[in-house]
């Protein structure tokens, strides 16, 4: 299996190395293997009002979230700590007391 990574734009897993781009032949997305690193590399993640969020920090909901299967929702307020940033649609990893292990999304928090 070659080690290349999975197309920015389609996700697609069958990239090569055409000089010095990438290419995807499924969608003809063509970029450097240097600017994929560097945006990687800048990633920030921010809370619902633009304050910068890190692993660790504490954070508060500011939506009231229902829970995906169940008919039980998370209320505004409720306070979310240590949290772990992951890349992602849901881009933070938590436990959330009374609920269990939940990721979130970080439009929908704000930091403590």
């Amino acid at each position: 299996m070659s080690n290349l990574p999975p197309c920015p734009a389609c996700n697609s897993e069958f990239t090569y190395e055409d000089g010095n781009l990438l290419v995807c032949p499924e969608c003809a997305h063509e970029w450097s293997r240097d600017a994929m690193q560097a945006r990687e590399e800048q990633r920030v993640w921010k809370d619902a009002h633009g304050n910068v969020l890190q692993d660790g920090d504490s954070v508060t909901l500011v939506k009231d979230l229902k829970i995906k299967g169940s008919s039980a929702v998370i209320k505004v307020g409720t306070k979310v700590k240590s949290i772990r940033l992951i890349d992602g649609d849901h881009d933070i990893d938590c436990r959330i007391d009374g609920f269990g292990p939940m990721q979130l999304k970080s439009e929908f928090v704000k930091k403590a």
